[in-house]
């Protein structure tokens, strides 16, 4: 069973974890560097779960397995979906549909008109993922680090009253 919770600056550990998994497993689809963080102390975990954003994590049966950050829109309307990845035991279990939906209820929430992400050229099951959900692409661009990505996006559907 997935369920998707949301982290505060006390899941420091938690997020810790997911994230170092992450930079190990997929170190090409990330604009940090596990070697950055490796040695990172708490204070730096909590500060980084206090930057704006919601940082959410995907639980399989209980076990943190998948981690994404929803990005609060601009003046514009845009907000973006960051860092979603799924740890090796969680894939195909619906982690990840379970996160792209949780951004996409949340971007809502905050009245985004539009959900944005960039995704590394050449990871296609990524690429298909966020195509399964109404994302589109809307042309390549390059980072200063060097790493060149899609940009996609998608229109967020409108809140409901709770």
């Amino acid at each position: 069973m997935i369920t998707v919770r949301e982290l505060t600056p006390d899941d420091w550990r938690t997020w810790r974890d997911l994230r170092l998994a992450a930079l190990a497993d997929a170190p090409y689809a990330f604009h940090s560097r596990l070697e950055d963080w490796i040695g990172a102390g708490e204070s730096a975990w909590r500060e980084r779960l206090e930057a704006p954003g919601r940082y959410l994590v995907a639980d399989l049966d209980g076990r943190p397995s998948g981690m994404a950050i929803a990005v609060p829109p601009d003046d514009e309307g845009i907000a973006d979906l960051l860092s979603l990845w799924v740890a090796p035991h969680a894939r195909g279990e619906g982690a990840s549909d379970a996160l792209v939906a949780a951004v996409l209820e949340r971007a809502a929430w905050w009245g985004a008109d539009v959900l944005t992400l960039h995704v590394v050229v050449g990871n296609d099951f990524a690429s298909g993922l966020y195509r399964r959900h109404g994302f589109s692409d809307c042309g390549t661009i390059a980072s200063p680090d060097g790493m060149v990505e899609i940009r996609m996006e998608r229109a967020v559907p409108t809140a409901r009253p709770a």
